[in-house]
């Protein structure tokens, strides 16, 4: 599992280390209410805010959301299908772990930019409106689902998102190669 190295270092993330839910929460199951995760979520972004900067911990949460889809699409999705079905096999997985409603709106194959949005996210929907866009995880997660679909870069952007008013998270994806 997560061992100490004599530096006081983890071992980098893998999947195996998510462990055996079905063994360790054999009474209370897989399942938690969303208010569980932001309260990690939040409280998290605050502590790195507080102690980074809130760019910094932005860029955190980015990092952590990309290593997440990536590890998500290596272990959850197959790789060998087109793109078609393979956006269709990651909107049925979103949704049956009851992460979001996947969409996608645009797609340009030639220059790989993609407008997609997701409804009912963990992150945000329903969250008061402060005007500030927070779902940077999520920024990091589509990415990294994508970097190992295609074995290209990404940079995705949210350019919508429930806190700023509107009511489903937006995202441009564009091609860092």
């Amino acid at each position: 599992m997560y061992k100490f190295k004599a530096d006081n270092q983890t071992e980098p993330f893998n999947w195996e280390m998510l462990g055996d839910v079905g063994i360790g929460r054999a009474n209370l199951g897989a399942d938690m209410p969303v208010l569980v995760y932001r309260l990690f979520q939040f409280t998290l972004r605050d502590v790195l805010t507080r102690t980074y900067g809130a760019q910094q911990a932005s860029s955190l949460l980015r990092a952590a959301g990309k290593l997440a889809g990536e590890e998500f699409c290596k272990n959850l999705l197959d790789k060998s299908l087109d793109f078609e079905g393979f956006v269709a096999q990651l909107q049925q997985k979103l949704s049956d772990l009851k992460i979001g409603i996947l969409r996608l709106e645009s797609a340009d194959m030639e220059k790989m930019e993609f407008v997609l949005t997701v409804e009912e996210d963990l992150d945000c929907s329903g969250l008061p409106i402060t005007e500030e866009s927070v779902c940077d995880y999520d920024e990091g997660f589509i990415a990294g689902i994508l970097n190992v679909y295609t074995g290209k870069s990404f940079t995705v952007k949210e350019i919508d998102c429930w806190s700023t008013g509107d009511r489903t998270c937006r995202f441009r994806v564009t091609c860092d190669n």
